[in-house]
């Protein structure tokens, strides 16, 4: 398998405990062995020692008391911690009366919230780990990303296909009932290939119901679950100002993972051209606006803009100082292709006003810059539009 140096910089100073929160498959126990090989690992995927410290919580203290105080200088790392959300306590009063630091991993944070755990109130940072970025893999291949995703295992799996059935079913539909975010898995799993099909389009919550035999409201709480166990994020219209009647109640979402959106829509990509690679390739650039936002610690909101009129910016980033216009055409852009990103510069006059597309040259055309897909992203990881 390729090795990818992840961009997560999780330099902690001393004294200083951690969460670091992504979706399954995204890495993260595999670069916490990397990063913290000498760490105490507590993994709470064993059931054997999940169920040991959720029947006595006291044991995580009274294991980690009978330590060498050497063995306890890295970190101590507790992964999946979402399955034993009594034992943050037991680590609150380890981080405050015997100075230990931890890494607390998991892949969700709805069941803490919901059932009052403690979150430790500020003593930890929080980190996010997302699937591979262009910036991490050598040799990148855009059709490859787009075919079986950036999850590591899948994007290097020469059989993604059954690998990415088998991470839909067997976890993003069995183990959301497993955590008890939901009683009606059938109605989820109807909900979440719907999602599929209405992906990175504005949402239709009543069509949605329709498709997943429940009621408007309960899809929304469907949408927050996807969202709480970090599967998907909500893209809000941007609203600076209205003077075009612009569409700002409903928003878009896309899911974290462009090969499952692939496989809940039976979607093959065999070219750089066509419909289908366009909202693939749309959804990769999110994926990558989503993780450098994050990564690079600026946390700047990402927007879409549209008018009922129909013109349309893909992405709005900042308080509209970049807009991106997402192209996937094999041809030259031009014309009534440029009509949305053209009146959004007219009006807001961002500093970039970008169109990211599959040309092989940059040029200008008047207040646009029109930018092929490589370039604009190796100018985004380089902090050239942000930063």
């Amino acid at each position: 398998m390729e090795s990818f140096t992840r961009r997560l910089d999780f330099t902690l100073p001393p004294g200083k405990s951690a969460f670091l929160w992504g979706a399954r498959k995204t890495g993260k126990s595999t670069w916490l062995h990397g990063r913290f090989p000498q760490s105490v690992y507590y993994d709470f995927l064993k059931t054997d020692v999940m169920l040991e410290l959720t029947r006595h919580p006291s044991g995580l203290r009274e294991q980690l008391l009978a330590r060498d105080l050497s063995t306890l200088e890295s970190p101590i790392i507790l992964d999946e911690v979402q399955k034993v959300p009594q034992i943050l306590d037991e680590v609150q009063w380890l981080i405050e009366t015997q100075k230990l630091n931890f890494i607390l991993c998991g892949s969700s944070a709805r069941k803490l919230k919901r059932g009052q755990a403690n979150l430790l109130g500020g003593r930890a940072w929080r980190f996010e780990m997302h699937p591979l970025v262009s910036a991490e893999i050598p040799h990148f291949n855009l059709l490859q990303a787009l075919n079986r995703g950036l999850l590591p295992a899948h994007y290097a799996d020469d059989h993604h296909r059954r690998s990415l059935r088998a991470y839909v079913q067997d976890y993003l539909k069995e183990e959301v009932l497993a955590e008890g975010l939901t009683r009606n898995i059938a109605a989820f799993s109807r909900f979440f290939d719907a999602v599929g099909y209405s992906h990175g389009e504005l949402i239709n919550y009543s069509s949605i119901a329709r498709d997943a035999g429940v009621d408007a409201k309960t899809v929304k709480e469907y949408y927050q679950i996807l969202v709480d166990t970090l599967l998907g994020t909500f893209v809000e219209p941007f609203k600076r100002r209205q003077s075009r009647q612009v569409i700002s109640a409903t928003p878009k979402f896309y899911l974290f993972d462009v090969g499952v959106a692939g496989i809940l829509t039976r979607r093959q990509i065999p070219e750089a051209r066509g419909e289908q690679f366009g909202r693939a390739f749309e959804h990769f650039i999110h994926m990558e606006l989503h993780a450098h936002r994050s990564y690079s610690e600026l946390e700047y909101p990402i927007h879409f803009w549209r008018t009922k009129s129909g013109l349309e910016v893909d992405f709005v980033l900042g308080d509209g100082e970049v807009a991106v216009e997402i192209k996937g055409g094999a041809g030259r852009v031009a014309g009534k292709e440029l009509r949305g990103i053209a009146a959004f510069a007219e009006e807001f006059e961002p500093r970039h006003a970008l169109v990211v597309c599959t040309e092989k040259e940059e040029r200008v055309v008047g207040k646009l810059r029109i930018v092929p897909w490589k370039t604009f992203l190796q100018r985004l990881w380089a902090g050239e539009y942000l930063g």
